[in-house]
């Protein structure tokens, strides 16, 4: 099962982390995990390059688990306020989406969230 835990702040989302494994289908056949992969990496990339907001992210390589933490998102370290709308909302894009695949998946994926 892949385990996901949401970090927020003041009702903002500004980072997650993932740990373990989906376990859906053997490796390379598993599209939970591609699904995860695929949406993980695009929101990286959307706020590092898209948006041009630090992202820093940690990818263990021998268990996969990821952490990602866009300070970006919260209005102590961004002053842009559009910005940050931009970086929180696409982090709680992500929140929904997993919340979507619950219905189907949710042998395979766990979703919560840590308000800080």
């Amino acid at each position: 099962m892949i385990k996901f835990k949401f970090l927020k702040r003041d009702g903002v989302y500004y980072g997650f982390e993932e740990t373990g494994h989906a376990g859906y289908a053997e490796s390379g056949d598993d599209i939970v995990c591609s699904a995860v992969s695929a949406m993980t990496m695009l929101v990286v990339n959307a706020i590092e390059v898209s948006y041009a907001s630090d992202v820093e992210y940690t990818i263990d390589e021998d268990s996969t688990d990821i952490k990602v933490v866009a300070l970006g998102a919260l209005p102590e370290y961004s002053d842009d306020e559009k910005k940050r709308f931009a970086v929180a909302g696409i982090i709680e894009a992500y929140f929904l989406q997993l919340n979507d695949m619950l219905e189907e998946y949710y042998e395979y994926i766990d979703v919560t969230e840590s308000e800080e």
